[in-house]
């Protein structure tokens, strides 16, 4: 799939994607409610779906189900915003692809989300 398609950026949405000929980034607004019941789910333990925490599930789906080049992937979130950056963008769209597919399956998500570490 075409990275740089209006198809793609509706597919990942409400993830965001762009990409220069240097570097790529996926990023997420956090706390505009995408998987709020997810994260309320561990609300005890300090979850409130900030970017961190969002960094936190991306990292357990890296480590567990994405078999991607997750090494050339470097997070920067902040507090009210998730994101992740590459210099390979094509790695990256296949990664967000994956990462939201993954977001959509409830079973899927709770299961890693159970393991996150807080930050």
């Amino acid at each position: 799939m075409d990275f740089t398609s209006e198809k793609f950026q509706r597919k990942i949405e409400p993830f965001r994607f762009s990409s220069d000929e240097e570097q790529a980034s996926l990023s997420l607004e956090a706390g505009v409610g995408y998987l709020a019941d997810l994260f309320a789910t561990r609300a005890d333990s300090g979850f409130v779906g900030n970017g961190y925490d969002w960094e936190a599930l991306a990292e357990i789906f890296l480590a567990e189900i994405y078999e991607g080049e997750d090494d050339s992937f470097e997070f920067d979130s902040e507090a009210d915003l998730f994101v992740v950056y590459s210099e390979d963008a094509e790695s990256l769209a296949d990664f967000a692809l994956a990462f939201k597919e993954a977001c959509e399956d409830s079973d899927l998500i709770a299961d890693l989300f159970s393991r996150a570490e807080l930050r």
